[in-house]
Protein backbone atom coordinates (compact mmCIF):
# COMPACT_ATOMS: atom_id res chain seq x y z
CA UNK A 1 0.00 0.00 0.00
CA UNK A 2 2.91 2.06 1.13
CA UNK A 3 4.32 1.58 -2.11
CA UNK A 4 1.72 2.47 -4.27
CA UNK A 5 0.95 5.96 -2.53
CA UNK A 6 4.72 6.55 -3.27
CA UNK A 7 4.21 5.26 -6.84
CA UNK A 8 2.00 7.77 -6.94
CA UNK A 9 3.49 11.14 -5.53
CA UNK A 10 6.22 10.06 -8.08
CA UNK A 11 3.68 10.06 -11.05
CA UNK A 12 1.94 13.61 -9.54
CA UNK A 13 5.09 14.95 -9.24
CA UNK A 14 6.52 14.17 -12.44
CA UNK A 15 3.22 13.95 -14.83
CA UNK A 16 0.44 15.87 -15.81
CA UNK A 17 -2.87 14.84 -15.60
CA UNK A 18 -5.02 15.13 -19.23
CA UNK A 19 -6.05 18.57 -18.46
CA UNK A 20 -2.33 20.34 -18.13
CA UNK A 21 -1.24 17.76 -21.45
CA UNK A 22 -4.59 19.62 -23.22
CA UNK A 23 -3.52 22.98 -22.22
CA UNK A 24 0.33 22.13 -22.95
CA UNK A 25 -0.71 21.23 -26.56
CA UNK A 26 -3.73 23.67 -27.07
CA UNK A 27 -0.57 26.19 -26.48
CA UNK A 28 1.87 24.21 -28.28
CA UNK A 29 0.45 22.86 -31.53
CA UNK A 30 0.25 26.43 -33.39
CA UNK A 31 3.82 27.09 -32.60
CA UNK A 32 5.05 23.69 -34.09
CA UNK A 33 2.71 23.75 -36.39
CA UNK A 34 4.02 27.11 -37.52
CA UNK A 35 7.93 25.77 -37.17
CA UNK A 36 7.41 22.42 -39.07
CA UNK A 37 6.04 24.44 -42.00
CA UNK A 38 8.63 26.83 -41.99
CA UNK A 39 11.60 24.25 -41.19
CA UNK A 40 10.09 22.13 -43.74
CA UNK A 41 10.30 24.63 -46.16
CA UNK A 42 13.43 25.67 -45.44
CA UNK A 43 14.51 22.19 -46.79
CA UNK A 44 12.70 22.26 -49.52
CA UNK A 45 14.66 25.99 -50.15
CA UNK A 46 17.75 24.50 -49.50
CA UNK A 47 17.06 21.59 -51.67
CA UNK A 48 16.17 23.56 -54.69
CA UNK A 49 18.94 26.10 -54.17
CA UNK A 50 21.08 22.56 -54.03
CA UNK A 51 19.85 21.50 -56.75
CA UNK A 52 22.16 24.28 -58.29
CA UNK A 53 25.25 23.26 -56.78
CA UNK A 54 27.61 23.00 -54.12
CA UNK A 55 28.59 26.28 -54.36
CA UNK A 56 24.94 27.54 -54.59
CA UNK A 57 24.50 25.88 -51.40
CA UNK A 58 27.42 26.87 -49.54
CA UNK A 59 26.82 30.12 -50.39
CA UNK A 60 23.27 30.55 -48.88
CA UNK A 61 24.67 28.57 -45.87
CA UNK A 62 27.45 31.36 -45.32
CA UNK A 63 25.39 34.17 -45.65
CA UNK A 64 22.47 33.20 -43.12
CA UNK A 65 25.41 32.02 -40.70
CA UNK A 66 26.48 35.70 -40.66
CA UNK A 67 22.71 37.01 -40.80
CA UNK A 68 21.86 34.87 -37.59
CA UNK A 69 23.99 37.29 -35.81
CA UNK A 70 20.72 39.73 -36.22
CA UNK A 71 18.33 37.45 -35.78
CA UNK A 72 19.36 36.07 -32.38
CA UNK A 73 20.19 39.84 -31.23
CA UNK A 74 16.63 40.13 -31.69
CA UNK A 75 15.44 37.21 -29.82
CA UNK A 76 17.58 38.03 -26.82
CA UNK A 77 16.55 41.78 -27.10
CA UNK A 78 12.94 41.18 -27.46
CA UNK A 79 13.36 38.44 -24.76
CA UNK A 80 14.10 40.73 -21.93
CA UNK A 81 10.93 42.56 -22.23
CA UNK A 82 8.77 39.55 -23.30
CA UNK A 83 9.58 38.35 -19.48
CA UNK A 84 7.94 40.84 -18.41
CA UNK A 85 4.95 40.44 -21.39
CA UNK A 86 4.06 37.15 -20.09
CA UNK A 87 4.07 38.14 -15.93
CA UNK A 88 1.98 41.89 -16.87
CA UNK A 89 -0.54 39.45 -18.69
CA UNK A 90 -0.71 36.94 -15.80
CA UNK A 91 -1.01 39.81 -13.67
CA UNK A 92 -4.00 40.83 -15.76
CA UNK A 93 -1.90 44.52 -16.33
CA UNK A 94 -2.89 45.64 -19.78
CA UNK A 95 -1.09 48.90 -19.29
CA UNK A 96 2.15 46.96 -18.71
CA UNK A 97 1.80 44.62 -21.51
CA UNK A 98 1.86 48.16 -23.88
CA UNK A 99 4.50 49.60 -21.72
CA UNK A 100 6.39 46.25 -23.27
CA UNK A 101 5.18 46.34 -26.57
CA UNK A 102 6.52 49.91 -27.39
CA UNK A 103 9.67 49.06 -25.90
CA UNK A 104 10.09 46.11 -27.87
CA UNK A 105 9.15 48.70 -30.75
CA UNK A 106 12.01 50.64 -30.12
CA UNK A 107 14.50 48.22 -29.89
CA UNK A 108 13.02 46.39 -33.33
CA UNK A 109 13.83 50.19 -34.73
CA UNK A 110 17.25 50.33 -33.21
CA UNK A 111 18.67 47.02 -33.92
CA UNK A 112 17.43 46.69 -37.35
CA UNK A 113 19.05 49.54 -38.76
CA UNK A 114 22.76 48.72 -36.83
CA UNK A 115 22.38 45.45 -38.90
CA UNK A 116 21.68 46.80 -42.18
CA UNK A 117 24.88 49.39 -41.37
CA UNK A 118 27.42 46.67 -40.29
CA UNK A 119 26.64 44.11 -43.05
CA UNK A 120 26.72 46.88 -45.58
CA UNK A 121 30.41 47.43 -44.85
CA UNK A 122 31.52 44.26 -43.59
CA UNK A 123 29.37 41.83 -45.15
CA UNK A 124 31.66 40.69 -48.00
CA UNK A 125 34.70 41.10 -45.08
CA UNK A 126 32.25 38.32 -43.09
CA UNK A 127 31.41 35.90 -45.96
CA UNK A 128 35.23 35.71 -47.08
CA UNK A 129 36.32 34.40 -43.56
CA UNK A 130 34.28 31.73 -44.16
CA UNK A 131 35.91 30.81 -47.71
CA UNK A 132 39.56 29.84 -46.23
CA UNK A 133 39.68 26.41 -46.60
CA UNK A 134 39.84 23.78 -48.98
CA UNK A 135 38.29 24.20 -51.94
CA UNK A 136 37.44 20.30 -52.78
CA UNK A 137 36.90 20.97 -56.42
CA UNK A 138 34.38 23.79 -55.68
CA UNK A 139 35.00 26.75 -57.17
CA UNK A 140 35.33 28.85 -53.97
CA UNK A 141 35.03 32.45 -56.02
CA UNK A 142 31.88 31.66 -57.60
CA UNK A 143 30.59 31.07 -53.65
CA UNK A 144 31.49 34.01 -52.59
CA UNK A 145 30.22 36.39 -55.43
CA UNK A 146 26.66 33.78 -54.35
CA UNK A 147 26.90 34.68 -50.79
CA UNK A 148 27.46 38.54 -51.16
CA UNK A 149 24.32 38.32 -53.47
CA UNK A 150 22.25 36.40 -51.71
CA UNK A 151 23.42 38.80 -48.70
CA UNK A 152 22.51 42.26 -49.93
CA UNK A 153 19.26 40.97 -50.90
CA UNK A 154 18.49 39.99 -47.30
CA UNK A 155 19.12 43.04 -45.66
CA UNK A 156 15.77 44.56 -47.14
CA UNK A 157 14.32 41.48 -44.92
CA UNK A 158 15.62 42.47 -41.24
CA UNK A 159 13.26 45.30 -40.89
CA UNK A 160 10.15 43.30 -41.54
CA UNK A 161 11.89 39.96 -39.91
CA UNK A 162 11.99 42.58 -36.03
CA UNK A 163 8.86 44.26 -36.33
CA UNK A 164 6.94 40.86 -36.86
CA UNK A 165 8.79 39.66 -33.86
CA UNK A 166 7.22 42.52 -32.34
CA UNK A 167 4.27 41.16 -32.76
CA UNK A 168 4.11 38.04 -32.75
CA UNK A 169 6.00 37.81 -29.23
CA UNK A 170 3.42 40.02 -27.70
CA UNK A 171 0.55 37.63 -28.89
CA UNK A 172 2.51 34.43 -27.34
CA UNK A 173 2.60 36.19 -24.06
CA UNK A 174 -0.89 36.50 -23.82
CA UNK A 175 -1.41 32.46 -25.32
CA UNK A 176 -2.04 33.51 -28.18
CA UNK A 177 -0.72 31.12 -30.70
CA UNK A 178 -2.81 31.02 -33.57
CA UNK A 179 -2.53 34.48 -35.53
CA UNK A 180 1.04 33.85 -35.46
CA UNK A 181 0.92 30.43 -36.95
CA UNK A 182 -1.38 31.41 -39.83
CA UNK A 183 0.94 34.82 -40.69
CA UNK A 184 3.57 32.43 -40.59
CA UNK A 185 1.45 29.75 -42.73
CA UNK A 186 1.04 32.76 -45.26
CA UNK A 187 4.56 33.89 -45.25
CA UNK A 188 5.53 30.28 -46.24
CA UNK A 189 3.54 29.48 -48.87
CA UNK A 190 4.56 32.85 -50.39
CA UNK A 191 8.43 32.31 -49.98
CA UNK A 192 7.80 28.32 -51.31
CA UNK A 193 5.81 29.50 -54.34
CA UNK A 194 8.39 32.67 -55.18
CA UNK A 195 11.48 30.37 -54.27
CA UNK A 196 10.04 27.99 -57.41
CA UNK A 197 9.19 30.69 -60.01
CA UNK A 198 12.71 32.89 -58.90
CA UNK A 199 15.34 30.33 -58.57
CA UNK A 200 14.35 28.87 -61.88
CA UNK A 201 12.82 31.44 -63.83
CA UNK A 202 9.13 30.12 -63.86
CA UNK A 203 6.10 31.62 -65.11
CA UNK A 204 7.92 33.77 -67.32
CA UNK A 205 10.31 35.27 -64.62
CA UNK A 206 14.28 35.17 -65.26
CA UNK A 207 16.22 32.08 -63.32
CA UNK A 208 17.61 34.50 -60.69
CA UNK A 209 19.31 31.22 -58.59
CA UNK A 210 20.54 32.29 -55.46
CA UNK A 211 19.34 35.69 -55.65
CA UNK A 212 16.08 34.52 -56.15
CA UNK A 213 15.78 32.71 -53.41
CA UNK A 214 16.85 35.66 -50.99
CA UNK A 215 14.48 37.53 -52.80
CA UNK A 216 11.41 34.95 -52.48
CA UNK A 217 12.70 34.88 -48.33
CA UNK A 218 12.02 39.20 -48.62
CA UNK A 219 8.87 39.60 -50.02
CA UNK A 220 7.71 36.51 -47.70
CA UNK A 221 8.79 38.21 -44.34
CA UNK A 222 6.78 41.74 -45.71
CA UNK A 223 3.91 39.33 -46.00
CA UNK A 224 4.00 37.82 -42.37
CA UNK A 225 4.66 41.29 -40.96
CA UNK A 226 1.46 42.35 -43.17
CA UNK A 227 -1.15 39.46 -41.89
CA UNK A 228 -0.62 39.44 -38.42
CA UNK A 229 -0.64 43.32 -37.89
CA UNK A 230 -3.42 43.83 -39.93
CA UNK A 231 -5.33 40.47 -38.24
CA UNK A 232 -4.11 42.12 -34.66
CA UNK A 233 -5.73 45.49 -35.21
CA UNK A 234 -8.82 44.72 -36.68
CA UNK A 235 -9.64 42.26 -33.55
CA UNK A 236 -8.81 44.65 -30.78
CA UNK A 237 -11.59 43.25 -28.81
CA UNK A 238 -9.69 39.53 -28.26
CA UNK A 239 -6.38 41.77 -27.66
CA UNK A 240 -7.12 44.67 -24.85
CA UNK A 241 -3.81 45.43 -24.69
CA UNK A 242 -3.21 46.32 -28.13
CA UNK A 243 -5.61 48.87 -27.74
CA UNK A 244 -4.50 52.82 -27.47
CA UNK A 245 -0.84 50.81 -27.76
CA UNK A 246 0.02 53.82 -30.77
CA UNK A 247 -1.55 56.58 -29.02
CA UNK A 248 1.53 57.53 -27.01
CA UNK A 249 4.83 55.91 -27.38
CA UNK A 250 5.51 56.60 -23.79
CA UNK A 251 7.41 54.05 -21.57
CA UNK A 252 7.99 54.59 -18.10
CA UNK A 253 11.23 55.36 -17.02
CA UNK A 254 11.31 52.82 -14.38
CA UNK A 255 9.48 50.27 -16.18
CA UNK A 256 12.31 50.98 -19.22
CA UNK A 257 15.52 50.64 -17.31
CA UNK A 258 14.17 47.54 -15.42
CA UNK A 259 13.56 45.51 -18.39
CA UNK A 260 16.65 47.03 -19.74
CA UNK A 261 18.45 45.29 -16.99
CA UNK A 262 16.52 42.24 -17.14
CA UNK A 263 17.06 42.33 -20.89
CA UNK A 264 20.61 43.68 -21.09
CA UNK A 265 22.05 39.97 -20.64
CA UNK A 266 19.75 38.44 -22.70
CA UNK A 267 21.00 40.45 -25.83
CA UNK A 268 23.89 40.59 -25.42
CA UNK A 269 24.13 36.54 -24.63
CA UNK A 270 22.25 35.96 -28.06
CA UNK A 271 24.70 37.97 -29.72
CA UNK A 272 27.50 36.63 -28.09
CA UNK A 273 26.46 32.87 -28.54
CA UNK A 274 25.45 33.66 -32.47
CA UNK A 275 28.82 34.90 -32.84
CA UNK A 276 29.95 31.81 -31.32
CA UNK A 277 28.44 29.56 -33.13
CA UNK A 278 29.14 31.69 -36.26
CA UNK A 279 32.71 31.67 -35.46
CA UNK A 280 32.68 27.41 -34.95
CA UNK A 281 30.90 27.09 -38.54
CA UNK A 282 33.70 29.30 -39.88
CA UNK A 283 36.16 26.90 -37.76
CA UNK A 284 34.51 23.98 -39.40
CA UNK A 285 34.44 25.38 -42.93
CA UNK A 286 38.66 25.09 -42.60
CA UNK A 287 38.07 21.24 -43.47
CA UNK A 288 36.74 22.17 -46.83
CA UNK A 289 33.39 23.07 -49.12
CA UNK A 290 32.23 19.44 -48.66
CA UNK A 291 32.31 19.77 -45.13
CA UNK A 292 30.42 23.25 -45.54
CA UNK A 293 27.39 21.78 -47.65
CA UNK A 294 27.50 18.76 -45.25
CA UNK A 295 26.92 21.09 -41.93
CA UNK A 296 24.35 23.19 -44.19
CA UNK A 297 21.99 20.44 -44.91
CA UNK A 298 22.61 18.63 -41.36
CA UNK A 299 21.77 22.27 -39.89
CA UNK A 300 18.48 22.75 -42.21
CA UNK A 301 17.36 19.30 -41.37
CA UNK A 302 18.30 19.51 -37.25
CA UNK A 303 15.81 22.49 -37.29
CA UNK A 304 13.08 20.39 -38.49
CA UNK A 305 13.48 17.48 -35.86
CA UNK A 306 13.62 20.36 -33.34
CA UNK A 307 10.56 22.37 -33.55
CA UNK A 308 8.84 20.74 -30.87
CA UNK A 309 12.13 21.69 -29.03
CA UNK A 310 11.74 25.49 -30.04
CA UNK A 311 8.12 25.17 -29.01
CA UNK A 312 8.66 23.63 -25.48
CA UNK A 313 10.90 26.52 -24.95
CA UNK A 314 7.89 29.04 -25.37
CA UNK A 315 5.59 26.85 -23.81
CA UNK A 316 7.89 27.20 -20.76
CA UNK A 317 8.23 30.79 -21.12
CA UNK A 318 4.61 31.71 -21.58
CA UNK A 319 3.17 28.47 -19.03
CA UNK A 320 5.71 28.99 -16.11
CA UNK A 321 5.76 32.66 -16.89
CA UNK A 322 2.32 33.77 -16.29
CA UNK A 323 2.04 31.54 -13.14
CA UNK A 324 5.09 33.12 -12.14
CA UNK A 325 3.50 37.11 -12.71
CA UNK A 326 0.55 35.67 -10.77
CA UNK A 327 2.84 34.90 -7.84
CA UNK A 328 2.28 31.26 -7.79
CA UNK A 329 4.97 30.21 -7.67
CA UNK A 330 4.86 26.47 -6.07
CA UNK A 331 2.30 25.79 -9.36
CA UNK A 332 5.35 27.49 -11.49
CA UNK A 333 7.69 24.84 -10.26
CA UNK A 334 5.35 22.23 -10.64
CA UNK A 335 4.47 22.89 -14.24
CA UNK A 336 7.66 23.81 -14.92
CA UNK A 337 9.37 20.32 -13.77
CA UNK A 338 6.41 18.05 -15.77
CA UNK A 339 7.30 20.41 -19.25
CA UNK A 340 10.93 19.77 -18.91
CA UNK A 341 9.80 15.75 -18.40
CA UNK A 342 7.63 15.83 -21.39
CA UNK A 343 10.59 17.48 -23.05
CA UNK A 344 12.94 14.99 -22.31
CA UNK A 345 10.56 12.26 -23.17
CA UNK A 346 9.41 13.39 -26.89
CA UNK A 347 13.09 14.16 -27.85
CA UNK A 348 14.15 10.62 -27.19
CA UNK A 349 11.88 9.17 -29.57
CA UNK A 350 12.37 12.43 -31.91
CA UNK A 351 16.16 11.73 -31.97
CA UNK A 352 15.51 7.64 -33.06
CA UNK A 353 13.03 9.45 -36.25
CA UNK A 354 16.72 11.35 -37.12
CA UNK A 355 18.93 8.82 -36.92
CA UNK A 356 16.55 6.25 -38.95
CA UNK A 357 16.09 9.51 -41.51
CA UNK A 358 19.84 10.02 -41.63
CA UNK A 359 20.76 8.10 -44.96
CA UNK A 360 17.46 9.43 -46.81
CA UNK A 361 17.95 13.31 -46.06
CA UNK A 362 21.41 13.29 -48.31
CA UNK A 363 19.70 12.15 -51.10
CA UNK A 364 17.59 14.85 -51.77
CA UNK A 365 20.39 17.23 -52.30
CA UNK A 366 22.35 17.29 -55.96
CA UNK A 367 25.87 16.98 -53.96
CA UNK A 368 28.89 14.61 -54.59
CA UNK A 369 28.70 11.46 -52.58
CA UNK A 370 31.10 12.32 -50.14
CA UNK A 371 28.89 15.41 -49.11
CA UNK A 372 26.07 13.02 -48.86
CA UNK A 373 28.15 10.50 -46.34
CA UNK A 374 29.18 13.04 -44.30
CA UNK A 375 25.54 14.92 -43.81
CA UNK A 376 24.38 11.08 -42.73
CA UNK A 377 27.00 10.71 -40.32
CA UNK A 378 26.32 14.11 -38.76
CA UNK A 379 22.61 13.86 -38.64
CA UNK A 380 23.19 10.38 -36.55
CA UNK A 381 25.27 12.49 -34.44
CA UNK A 382 22.73 14.89 -34.05
CA UNK A 383 20.21 12.58 -33.41
CA UNK A 384 22.39 11.15 -30.52
CA UNK A 385 23.11 14.26 -28.99
CA UNK A 386 19.23 15.53 -29.22
CA UNK A 387 17.87 14.74 -26.21
CA UNK A 388 20.98 16.47 -24.55
CA UNK A 389 20.68 19.36 -26.21
CA UNK A 390 16.51 19.82 -25.65
CA UNK A 391 16.97 19.65 -21.65
CA UNK A 392 19.60 22.61 -22.05
CA UNK A 393 16.88 24.51 -24.08
CA UNK A 394 14.17 24.00 -21.52
CA UNK A 395 16.88 24.52 -18.44
CA UNK A 396 17.90 28.23 -20.52
CA UNK A 397 13.90 29.14 -20.50
CA UNK A 398 13.29 28.23 -17.33
CA UNK A 399 15.75 30.23 -15.44
CA UNK A 400 14.54 33.03 -18.41
CA UNK A 401 11.15 32.84 -16.82
CA UNK A 402 11.74 34.15 -13.81
CA UNK A 403 14.23 37.13 -15.12
CA UNK A 404 17.52 35.20 -13.92
CA UNK A 405 19.00 37.14 -17.01
CA UNK A 406 22.65 37.21 -16.02
CA UNK A 407 22.31 33.36 -14.93
CA UNK A 408 21.35 32.54 -18.63
CA UNK A 409 23.96 34.69 -19.62
CA UNK A 410 26.66 32.61 -17.69
CA UNK A 411 24.55 29.23 -18.70
CA UNK A 412 24.40 29.76 -21.92
CA UNK A 413 26.99 32.68 -23.61
CA UNK A 414 29.58 32.05 -21.56
CA UNK A 415 29.64 28.52 -21.14
CA UNK A 416 29.73 28.40 -24.91
CA UNK A 417 32.55 30.45 -25.90
CA UNK A 418 34.80 29.07 -22.72
CA UNK A 419 33.90 25.34 -23.20
CA UNK A 420 32.09 24.97 -27.11
CA UNK A 421 34.27 28.21 -28.99
CA UNK A 422 37.60 26.45 -27.03
CA UNK A 423 37.16 22.74 -27.95
CA UNK A 424 36.11 23.64 -31.95
CA UNK A 425 38.98 25.85 -31.98
CA UNK A 426 41.78 23.38 -30.35
CA UNK A 427 40.06 20.50 -32.48
CA UNK A 428 40.42 22.47 -36.03
CA UNK A 429 43.61 24.18 -35.45
CA UNK A 430 45.66 21.63 -33.39
CA UNK A 431 44.30 18.38 -34.63
CA UNK A 432 44.43 16.71 -37.46
CA UNK A 433 41.13 15.20 -36.75
CA UNK A 434 38.05 14.81 -39.82
CA UNK A 435 35.20 17.09 -39.21
CA UNK A 436 32.99 14.30 -38.49
CA UNK A 437 34.78 13.73 -35.24
CA UNK A 438 35.62 16.96 -34.87
CA UNK A 439 31.34 17.46 -34.95
CA UNK A 440 30.69 14.49 -32.48
CA UNK A 441 33.03 16.21 -29.70
CA UNK A 442 31.95 19.49 -30.09
CA UNK A 443 27.80 18.53 -30.12
CA UNK A 444 28.37 16.37 -27.03
CA UNK A 445 30.44 19.12 -25.06
CA UNK A 446 27.05 20.25 -23.62
CA UNK A 447 26.82 17.03 -21.57
CA UNK A 448 28.42 19.03 -19.30
CA UNK A 449 25.81 21.78 -19.58
CA UNK A 450 23.09 18.89 -18.27
CA UNK A 451 24.52 18.88 -14.72
CA UNK A 452 24.75 22.28 -14.43
CA UNK A 453 21.25 22.78 -15.66
CA UNK A 454 20.13 20.19 -13.01
CA UNK A 455 22.05 22.06 -10.16
CA UNK A 456 20.03 24.81 -10.75
CA UNK A 457 16.86 23.46 -11.88
CA UNK A 458 17.16 21.67 -8.05
CA UNK A 459 18.05 24.65 -6.24
CA UNK A 460 14.80 26.46 -7.11
CA UNK A 461 16.23 29.54 -7.24
CA UNK A 462 14.98 31.00 -10.75
CA UNK A 463 10.87 31.31 -9.62
CA UNK A 464 10.23 34.72 -8.41
CA UNK A 465 7.68 36.90 -9.73
CA UNK A 466 9.68 40.46 -11.29
CA UNK A 467 6.38 42.42 -11.95
CA UNK A 468 4.88 42.10 -8.62
CA UNK A 469 5.73 45.87 -7.41
CA UNK A 470 4.99 47.39 -10.91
Amino acid sequence: MDGNRKALRLRESWFGDRAFYRSVFFLLIPIVIQQFITSFVSLLDNVMVGSLGTEAISAASIANSVLMVHMLAVFGGMSGAGIFGAQFFGKGDMDGMRHTFRFKLYFAVLISVLAVVVYRLYGSVFIDAFLQGESNGGDLELTFREGVSYLDVMLWGLPPFALGQVYTGTLRESGETRVPMFAGICAIVTNLCLNWVLIFGHLGAPALGVRGAAIATVISRYVELAVVVIYTHRHLDRYPFMQGVYSSLYVPKKLAGRIARTGVPLLVNEILWSLGMTFINQLYSTRGLNAVAALNITGTAWNLFCVIMFGMGSAVSIMVGQRLGAGEIQKARDVDRKLIVLTEIMHILIGGVMILAAPLVPRMYNVTEEVRELTRQMLIIAGLSLPLHSFAHVTYFTIRSGGRTMITFLFDAVYTWVVTVLLAFCLTRLTDLDIVRIYFCVQFIDVVKLFIGLVMLRSDFWARNVVKDD
